[in-house]
């Protein structure tokens, strides 16, 4: 496994993080591809992991904020076919990793109710009230790190 991480939004790992968010959230949740590339894909870093065959499988990125405090997680996907074999976990895991070493000192996120028990078993926890983004039900939720 390798995991690619970029800023920049004409790179192949950009691509290949858009391809995989095009399949997971837009073709297969419905999303409206006009809501999944937003304002911030240029102040995003972007991660990919690559499974050892060097295919794409895995995404996400995050969103710090102005004081570099928080970093937001979001566009967390793991293509259909290679969902349950812990890529998520692995990438989730270290970009974790890679903020703390960024000096964050919190991550927060907006978790698919699906999803939640994925975010527990890595310590994130709940806040707030259960809410509607893009046609699909969702929680808050951090982590201090």
């Amino acid at each position: 496994m390798k995991i690619k991480q970029t800023r920049n939004t004409l790179s192949d790992t950009y691509l290949d993080a858009m391809k995989i968010r095009q399949i997971v959230f837009v073709k297969g949740q419905g999303v409206p591809l006009s809501l999944e590339i937003d304002e911030n894909e240029a102040y995003c870093l972007h991660f990919v992991l690559y499974n050892d065959l060097g295919n794409a499988v895995a995404t996400c990125r995050i969103l710090p904020n102005q004081d570099h405090s928080k970093a937001t997680l979001q566009r967390m996907a793991v293509l259909p076919d290679q969902q349950g074999k812990h890529f998520g976990k692995h990438l989730l895991e270290e970009v974790i990793t890679f903020c703390k070493q960024q000096g964050f000192k919190e991550m927060i996120l907006h978790a698919q109710l699906t999803a939640k028990g994925f975010y527990d078993k890595l310590h994130f926890t709940c806040f707030g009230d259960e809410f509607e983004e893009a046609g699909i039900m969702h929680i808050s939720m951090k982590k201090t790190l």
